[in-house]
C-alpha cells in the first residue's frame, strides 16, 4: 500500500525544538493507517505541552483529530497577542494559582522564583517520574531542560526552558509566562520554598554574629528550616535585581 502524505508546518518559537535544518520550513510526514494528529506532532519533536493550537487545512481541531492524506497542518504555540477564543485551545485553561515544578538541573533558577515569591518545589534528587507525580497532584507548572520530560502523558502544564543562564531563565519564564504582575518579592525561603514570618530579635539572638547583632534589628525566620533572615545589604541588592529582572521580562 502507498504510503499517505502530510505536510507540517511549525510557527513561532516551536522551531527551537526541531532541527536546525527543519525551522521554519514545511515538513513532509508519511505514515500508514489515521494517526491521531497529536503522534505526528511529538514524532517531530515538539512538546504536546507546548501546543496551543493545530489548523488541519485551516481549521481548528484536537489533537485526536485522525490524520488525512493530503492535509496540511499548521501547528501554533501559546497564543499572547491574538484573541483566539472562537478556536480550539489545546493547552489546558492557566492554572488559578501560579506554582512550579522545577527539574533538578534547575536548581539556580528555582531559587530565584522563590526570590520573587513563586512558590517553587525543587529537590535534587527527585526522579522524572517523581516530578510529574508532584506537579500533577499539586497543580504545578513543570520548568525543565529535558524537553522529554514534556512528552509524557501526564504532563499537562509544562514549559522547555531554553536558556542556560540562570538569570537569563529566570526573565525567559516570567516573560513567557506573564508573571510579572505576580512578583511578591522576598517572601519565601530561598532554602526550602517556606513562608518567611518576622520574629522578635530575642528570639533568634542566641543564633545571631556579634556583628549581625550590633548592627541590625528586624529579623525574619523560616517556620518550616529555620533559616533567619534579616534586612541587611543584600536586601537592597536583591531588590535592586528584582526590578531590573522584572523591566527586563
Amino acid at each position: 500500500m502507498k504510503p499517505k502524505l502530510a505536510s507540517f508546518r511549525f510557527y513561532e518559537e516551536l522551531n527551537d525544538f526541531l532541527e536546525p535544518a527543519d525551522r521554519g520550513k514545511t515538513l513532509e510526514y508519511r505514515f500508514d493507517g489515521n494517526p491521531a494528529v497529536k503522534d505526528p506532532i511529538e514524532t517531530l519533536g515538539v512538546p504536546h505541552s507546548e501546543v496551543d493550537l493545530v489548523l488541519v487545512d485551516g481549521l481548528s481541531v484536537g489533537f485526536y483529530h485522525p490524520l488525512g492524506d493530503g492535509e496540511r497542518i499548521a501547528v501554533y504555540p501559546l497564543f499572547e497577542s491574538f484573541d483566539i477564543s472562537s478556536l480550539q485551545h489545546l493547552r489546558p485553561r492557566p492554572l488559578r494559582v501560579t506554582r512550579f515544578m522545577v527539574d533538578v538541573n534547575l536548581g539556580k533558577l528555582a531559587r530565584r522564583l522563590r526570590m520573587l515569591g513563586f512558590d517553587t518545589c525543587y529537590g535534587n534528587r527527585f526522579e522524572d517520574r517523581e516530578i510529574v507525580d508532584i506537579a500533577r497532584r499539586e497543580r504545578r507548572i513543570i520548568l525543565t531542560r529535558d524537553r522529554r520530560l514534556l512528552f509524557r502523558k501526564a504532563v499537562s502544564h509544562g514549559y522547555w526552558v531554553r536558556s542556560d543562564d540562570p538569570d537569563t531563565q529566570l526573565c525567559e519564564v516570567v516573560a513567557r509566562l506573564d508573571l510579572a504582575g505576580q512578583v511578591d518579592p522576598l517572601r519565601r525561603c530561598l532554602e526550602c520554598n517556606g513562608l518567611i514570618e518576622s520574629v522578635d530579635r530575642e528570639t533568634v539572638w542566641s543564633s545571631l554574629e556579634p556583628l549581625t547583632r550590633r548592627f541590625y534589628e528586624s529579623f525574619y525566620r523560616c517556620p518550616d528550616c529555620g533559616k533567619i533572615y534579616w534586612e541587611g545589604s543584600h536586601v537592597a541588592h536583591m531588590s535592586g535585581a528584582i526590578r531590573r529582572l522584572v523591566e527586563r521580562s
